[in-house]
């Protein structure tokens, strides 16, 4: 007799001039289990769970792969769609208080209260909202068993493509954070399949660029922003995807090999274990935004409330604006203003200050955030910013992880270097071809 089919005992193996061990193991492992089975089960009998069932549609060849982007489409429409009021409260809340800080005699620290920490860690706090309720969808995914059936699927995607198939893992943990990504490489075997895993995992949108793509595409794309949001996601899985088949053919050869996965007993989620997941990952959002990004903000406001004539010079001659104005040659095909160049660089320190350095430079010049950008930018422009942000150098940290866990300087600046360069491209092409298809 036969035993029932079980979708999570599937496996691929490369046949390869040398098995893997754990390969031989786990297929001597799963014939014991299947000759105990075929001793349980009596001749006819087929039981059907719903476990079976859902694994047979969740796991299929060809259905697998699209119902993981329809998921993810929607965990990003919703995260956008009910964190609207959260947010505009929040908004609120800052500007009452911003209200009252202003009215201070001292200029000086009005303007650092007012226009440094409220313009700069207040507005990154606005987006505390999506963050959470990102941060909660991914929780209930992984609690009811699903992210590893996301894996599974993935793998066999990935394995086709020529990629290792641990690597999918770290890759779904830089959803969340890019030096959680690249510290978890560490599950994936061989030094080259590792070294590619850390070098494309930054590429992975991380929480601290979601503000941006929801500031961005709430203004430009206020009907469509979760698909716009959603598409900047797969966008990043896409070029993870090309880069390291790219390394893989080229500079980081090695045989790829066979993921062995447990897949998890489906279950229905906790209220309390998922709010849990949720709250302890938020908040650590949180408390980066209460340590160096208060740092950021304020340098950033001395930045752009001083100048080379002293304190309260127009925006324009702040030092700020020099900053910017030194690299907005290399960027003014890409249709970038200084402004926006001044808040890629203190983006380096972390992807949440793109956005908290543009809210201080345009509040320090009196003018709002959302009117100054839609004065300044075009619809196309702001894509190709998004695309960039995704795409360009790490984070500092993540810069420190990959030093971390690479263990060499070379590839820890070559990570950041190739970065750059794709994300220039990228964004360029992105200008130039929606110039001729929307212009």
């Amino acid at each position: 007799m036969t035993p029932p089919e079980d979708p999570s005992l599937e496996m691929e193996f490369d046949i390869e001039d040398e098995i893997d061990p754990q390969i031989i193991l786990a297929n001597e492992r799963y014939e014991v289990i299947g000759r105990i089975l075929c001793e349980v089960y009596e001749p006819g009998e087929e039981k059907w769970t719903l476990s079976d069932m859902l694994d047979r549609v969740l796991l299929h060849r060809y259905l697998g792969l699209p119902i993981f982007i329809v998921t993810m489409w929607a965990m990003f429409h919703f995260t956008f769609e009910i964190s609207r009021v959260f947010m505009e409260m929040i908004i609120q809340f800052f500007s009452w208080i911003g209200a009252y800080t202003s009215q201070i005699p001292n200029p000086i620290l009005a303007s650092l209260l007012t226009d440094g920490i409220l313009g700069g860690v207040g507005f990154i706090l606005t987006f505390i909202p999506p963050i959470f309720f990102l941060y909660l969808a991914i929780s209930i995914l992984e609690d009811t068993g699903y992210l590893s059936r996301a894996a599974f699927v993935m793998d066999r995607f990935m394995m086709k493509m020529g990629l290792h198939g641990r690597s999918f893992i770290p890759l779904l943990l830089g959803f969340g954070c890019s030096v959680a990504a690249v510290m978890a490489t560490r599950t994936v075997d061989g030094k080259s399949n590792r070294l590619t895993t850390v070098l494309v995992s930054p590429l992975m949108s991380c929480a601290g660029r979601l503000p941006i793509y929801i500031l961005i595409a709430g203004i430009f794309f206020p009907t469509n922003a979760g698909s716009v949001i959603f598409l900047m996601y797969m966008l990043g899985i896409v070029m993870a995807i090309i880069v390291a088949i790219i390394f893989k053919k080229t500079i980081l050869r090695e045989e790829s090999s066979s993921m062995l996965m447990e897949l998890s007993q489906y279950q229905i989620p906790t209220a309390h274990g998922s709010f849990r997941h949720m709250w302890d990952r938020g908040l650590l959002f949180v408390r980066t935004a209460g340590t160096y990004l208060l740092a950021g903000s304020i340098i950033m406001w001395v930045l752009s409330a001083f100048g080379p004539a002293g304190l309260g010079v127009p925006i324009d001659e702040s030092f700020a604006a020099i900053l910017g104005r030194l690299f907005e040659p290399i960027f003014m095909p890409l249709g970038f203003n200084w402004q926006i160049v001044t808040g890629l660089i203190f983006g380096f320190l972390a992807k949440e200050a793109v956005i908290q350095s543009l809210a201080i430079v345009y509040a320090v010049g009196g003018v709002a955030l959302e009117s100054a950008l839609l004065s300044t930018m075009t619809p196309l422009t702001a894509i190709a910013f998004m695309v960039f942000v995704l795409l360009y150098m790490p984070c500092l940290a993540t810069v420190g992880a990959i030093r971390k866990e690479t263990g060499s300087w070379r590839w820890t600046w070559f990570s950041m270097a190739y970065q750059l360069v794709l994300a220039y491209i990228v964004s360029l092409l992105v200008v130039i071809i929606g110039g001729v298809f929307f212009v």
